[in-house]
């Protein structure tokens, strides 16, 4: 048999899905787990939009659309970001996708030759480090701090730019660690692209997802930017599989080629359902965030008085991020004893980059109730066992 490429062999492996898969098992033999692991909404996708689905597909709307997208589902991201943000985007910026991880094959297929770097943050969301090498670049992380809350300090970005960059890749709310640039972030990161001549890459999937002010489109502050968003996690739509690209107008027909080619186009009565989203599904996401917002101010104290690091409180997503070097350097080994022994399944901190090392990520995109079982858990493991534990 001819040998496995050295592309695949070079991509790392998402742990946590490892972990979902172990806690699946445990599950099955009768365990009781608190899955506090994957960022999977436990909402049910609002009614109004699962209504829009089924009409579509009663009425027949089941075959291909264009591979850029239904024209009813641009016109209303375009409002959307418009009414927003106040960010004025043409419909035919815009390439509607399976979900915002095609999107970022689409964008970095279409802006990266080989050799070409990519700064982002270290931790951040694994699959941006993979898709840049995938794709022949090379992705360059900078250190992001808990002190800071996890935001670019502008002078650390600047020291990572060399010939060879072609953009900077942000993403706000965070995962993992639910951070939040503000403006003046936003702002002074356009700057600086613009000063040398670089592209932004902001991913804003956890849009609609913020607890304290608005949030900020990095389109707001330049034209010089992509930007990736969906309705995964706002809208409890992660198994729909809808997503989109944002672009400047000469890369919309490569990334419409790629399309073309490896996935022709989403699936029509699924955008037909993401239209209704933007439309008519405003007041579902308030409640969902209000929600969200109840077990965030649950757990951060919850989990600083069992021992874990929380220097800053996260402001969006559904993630908190902790220092767990009390109990354990290694976050891998760490997240199976507490799966095993704990019966809690968590993301280990080295899943999302060299910086992550030494923390756990908590998703609170689980019930209060859960939450509450799967702290007390916790904090009978820790005081049990001890601190400072040998998790190697």
């Amino acid at each position: 048999m001819p040998d496995v490429s050295q592309r695949a062999e070079s991509i790392r492996p998402f742990v946590v899905m490892d972990v979902v898969a172990r806690a699946k098992e445990l599950e099955a033999q009768g365990r009781d787990i608190v899955r506090l692991e994957i960022g999977d909404p436990d909402f049910p996708t609002p009614g109004v939009i699962v209504k829009a689905a089924e009409a579509a597909m009663d009425a027949g709307e089941t075959g291909y659309t264009q591979s850029l997208g239904l024209p009813d589902l641009r016109d209303a991201i375009a409002a959307h970001m418009h009414d927003t943000y106040g960010a004025m985007v043409d419909a035919g910026d815009i390439v509607v996708t399976q979900g915002t991880s095609p999107a970022m094959l689409l964008l970095f297929g279409s802006l990266l030759d080989p050799g070409d770097e990519v700064i982002m943050a270290d931790p951040c969301y694994p699959a941006y480090p993979n898709y840049v090498a995938f794709l022949g670049g090379v992705p360059v992380p900078v250190r992001v701090r808990a002190e800071d809350g996890f935001r670019f300090r502008i002078e650390d970005v600047e020291a990572a730019i060399t010939p060879r960059t072609k953009a900077v890749m942000v993403n706000s709310p965070s995962n993992p660690t639910g951070g939040v640039l503000s403006a003046e972030d936003l702002a002074a990161l356009a700057a600086l692209a613009d000063r040398h001549g670089l592209w932004l890459v902001s991913d804003e999937i956890y849009h609609g997802l913020q607890f304290e002010g608005p949030s900020h489109t990095v389109l707001e502050f330049t034209d010089r930017a992509f930007v990736l968003n969906g309705f995964s996690k706002a809208y409890a739509m992660t198994g729909w599989r809808l997503g989109y690209m944002i672009a400047p107008r000469q890369f919309v027909r490569p990334a419409e080629k790629i399309q073309q080619n490896f996935f022709l186009c989403a699936n029509h009565f699924v955008q037909v359902a993401g239209t209704t989203a933007l439309l008519h599904a405003g007041e579902d996401v308030a409640r969902m965030r209000a929600v969200y917002d109840e077990r965030r101010r649950y757990l951060v104290p919850a989990l600083r008085e069992i021992g874990l690091g929380v220097a800053t409180e996260p402001l969006g997503a559904f993630y908190v991020f902790a220092d767990a070097r009390a109990w354990g350097a290694d976050s891998v080994a760490l997240a199976g004893r507490l799966l095993e022994e704990a019966g809690v399944a968590v993301a280990p901190g080295a899943d999302f980059g060299p910086g992550g090392e030494g923390f756990l990520r908590f998703s609170y995109a689980t019930s209060l109730e859960r939450l509450r079982e799967g702290v007390a858990r916790l904090g009978h493991w820790a005081d049990t066992t001890g601190t400072a534990l040998d998790c190697r």
